[in-house]
Parts: C-alpha cells; sequence; structure tokens
C-alpha cells in the first residue's frame, strides 16, 4: 500500500474520531456550533503555531492573484459541513452518519475530478468509477438500514 493510502486512512480516521469526540462536545455545550467554533480555534491555532514553527511566510505575490470567492467559500463550507456532522452523530451515530457523509464526499469528488474543477487532476467518469459510486450508494443504505 503506497504512502499516500496510508495518510489518507490515518486523516479519515482521524476525522472520524474528532467527529465523534466534537459531537459530543456539542451536546455537552449544549450548540453543535459551539463545538465547532472550539474545534477551529484550537485547530487554527495549531496551524498558527505550526507555521511559526516552520518559518515559511505566506507568498503575498501568489495570494494576490487568488480569487476572492477562494478565500471564503471553503471555509463557509467547511462550516456547515463540520456544524451538520456534530449535529447529525447523536441523532444518526457515528457510523451511519460517516458512511452518507463519505459518499457524499466522493461523488462530488468524482464529479471535480471529471471535469478538473479547481485545478484537480482529470478522471474521466468511467463504467467502473460509475459502478463504484452506486455499490457506495447501496453501502449507505445498508449502513443505515440497521
Amino acid at each position: 500500500m503506497n504512502s499516500f493510502v496510508c495518510f489518507a486512512l490515518l486523516a479519515g480516521a482521524a476525522i472520524a474520531a474528532q467527529a465523534s469526540m466534537n459531537a459530543h462536545l456539542g451536546r455537552l455545550l449544549g450548540n453543535p456550533a459551539h463545538a465547532t467554533v472550539v474545534a477551529f480555534g484550537v485547530g487554527l491555532t495549531a496551524l498558527v503555531a505550526l507555521l511559526a514553527f516552520t518559518r515559511q511566510p505566506p507568498d503575498l505575490a501568489a495570494a494576490r492573484t487568488v480569487p476572492p470567492y477562494l478565500w471564503v467559500a471553503g471555509g463557509l463550507l467547511s462550516s456547515v459541513a463540520i456544524v451538520g456532522f456534530y449535529w447529525l452523530i447523536p441523532r444518526m451515530g457515528i457510523g451511519p452518519m460517516m458512511s452518507a457523509a463519505l459518499t457524499g464526499q466522493l461523488l462530488v469528488a468524482m464529479l471535480f475530478s471529471h471535469f478538473g474543477w479547481f485545478d484537480q487532476p482529470v478522471a474521466t467518469l468511467t463504467p467502473t468509477r460509475v459502478a463504484g459510486a452506486v455499490t457506495l450508494l447501496l453501502g449507505v443504505l445498508l449502513v443505515n438500514r440497521g
């Protein structure tokens, strides 16, 4: 198994673990948005510390070329998704929620890859890839069936 796949598996495991913990934090605080603020605040602090430690200043010339919507859209979508996860997990359970969320992510990723949107490498939709997506959708139904 290649190291990128191993890292992706670990990152996915971290997402599931943090989602469970932060959904619980949201229940204890009475609002999943509060847990999201805590998670984003801790994450921001950790990333600022990492950047300070590695001493990699931003490339201001490159930053000036970034389209304005890219400064905002990713953060807004992340906030909506994360608050949604933290709200759904106590209601659905982590497994059913993650199966649906990961399938939604993969379907959108396949679309973005097919068209090469946002400078992504192109991976044309093929019958095999479509069959994989259909299999994932069937998996969501099975996982959520109980």
